[in-house]
């Protein structure tokens, strides 16, 4: 058997691993769009002690050691469904049994009244994270719009490196979609605390080529470098083209397999229906979810049945503070409180029947991590756990699992 994986991130790597850990013994190409080696996208927004680097996806040094194609900066152009081929942008044409889509997402353009603004950095490649992280210096001036995940860890880079820091939000706070309110506010006080010029509400009307902003309001901003954070757009045009069926990404069953039997995809790319959550279609970008999809999807192509069930799983790093977020809080009907001491909070949400649906925390360092897996536990277990013992700090979670 010939399997073709198409994406050479996270999600694509860890599936071809997980095809030669589940014994496959066939042919493998894992096609890379970009020249670099696999790497690790998290690094690019927060860089660790020793500045950026391509931090290879693990196990992605090894790919040829287990018989893995890797086909480096080529991208596949079309998928011919009917003859089971995929053409290569440099002509070569491939043959698959199975094949699996970990096309990824691309950022959000900005545009204003209608048309795309030139002059402005996205976050998505190495290279991207190279002219950013280069306009990141002290005394610089930096805008960034988009109040979420990745504008406030650039943020946070910056004014660790003395760079003056301005954050633009259309909505009316930060991390509107993904955080709650109280956890947002801790957030933005760390920023305000830093430095961070926070502007939440706002509307732009005018970027010119020399990096001025004009508000709606008619505030001007000046800036050497402005950096568009507003969100992301799954890759779908290579499935669209050939005819599988699009949902918020493209779509696929809980075996993460498309419309069409032969073709699996899983990622940042593709929108399944999650058990948890009543069969809800959702789509996740997230590091963790990249990584068990891509194992799911392994399975999937040799002939599981499971389901993939996993608990949605959210962190993000800024300052000496770190956010974690475990399952889906959309269908939440009370919030209870656990202040694990004066610095660290968990918020668990309930539906109206009790059950544990999200755990939302913040903390420094490691404060929370612990008790968010815990919650990870309760939440794939469908859990209903009593509120006053989620809101007692005296008393350990693990002792919820058993009851």
């Amino acid at each position: 058997m010939h399997i073709v994986i198409i994406g050479a991130g996270e999600c694509g790597v860890r599936a071809a691993l997980a095809l030669r850990e589940q014994g496959f013994e066939g042919s493998i190409d894992l096609v890379n769009g970009e020249l670099h080696a696999p790497y690790e996208r998290p690094p690019l927004s927060k860089p660790g002690d020793d500045g950026l680097i391509a931090k290879p996806v693990s196990g992605s040094e090894h790919l040829a050691d287990k018989g893995i194609t890797l086909h480096s900066g080529i991208t596949a152009t079309k998928i011919d469904r009917g003859t089971k081929q995929i053409v290569l942008s440099d002509g070569v044409v491939l043959p698959y049994d199975r094949l699996l889509l970990a096309l990824g997402a691309r950022p959000r353009r900005l545009a204003i009244d209608g048309q795309d603004v030139p002059n402005v950095h996205y976050l998505r490649h190495f290279e991207d994270a190279e002219i950013i992280h280069r306009s990141i210096e002290s005394g610089k001036r930096v805008t960034i719009i988009g109040g979420g995940f990745i504008g406030l860890e650039l943020a946070a880079v910056a004014r660790q490196k003395g760079t003056v820091v301005t954050i633009l939000e259309a909505a009316p706070r930060l991390l509107g979609r993904a955080v709650p309110a109280e956890i947002a506010a801790i957030i933005e006080a760390r920023h305000r605390a830093k430095g961070v010029q926070v502007l939440c509400g706002t509307s732009i009307t005018s970027i010119d080529a020399q990096g001025r902003i004009l508000l709606g309001d008619g505030t001007q901003i000046t800036s050497d470098a402005i950096i568009v954070g507003i969100g992301s757009l799954s890759n779908i045009d290579l499935a669209l083209d050939s005819g599988l069926d699009i949902d918020n990404g493209i779509a696929v069953d809980g075996r993460l397999q498309t419309s069409d039997p032969s073709i699996y995809a899983a990622g940042d790319c593709c929108s399944f229906p999650h058990p948890l959550y009543g069969g809800r279609r959702i789509r996740i970008e997230s590091w963790r979810a990249a990584q068990e999809q891509g194992d799911h999807a392994a399975r999937a192509m040799l002939g599981s049945s499971d389901l993939y069930d996993a608990v949605p799983w959210f962190w993000s790093d800024q300052y000496d503070l770190t956010l974690q977020i475990a399952g889906m809080s959309g269908d939440a009907k009370k919030t209870v409180r656990r202040a694990i001491d004066d610095t660290a909070l968990i918020l668990f949400h309930l539906d109206q029947d009790g059950r544990l649906l999200a755990a939302s925390g913040i903390g420094p360092g490691n404060a929370i991590a612990r008790d968010i897996r815990i919650a990870e536990m309760l939440i794939a277990k469908r859990a209903h756990p009593e509120e006053g013992s989620l809101a007692n700090p005296a008393l350990k979670l693990k002792a919820l699992l058993a009851a």
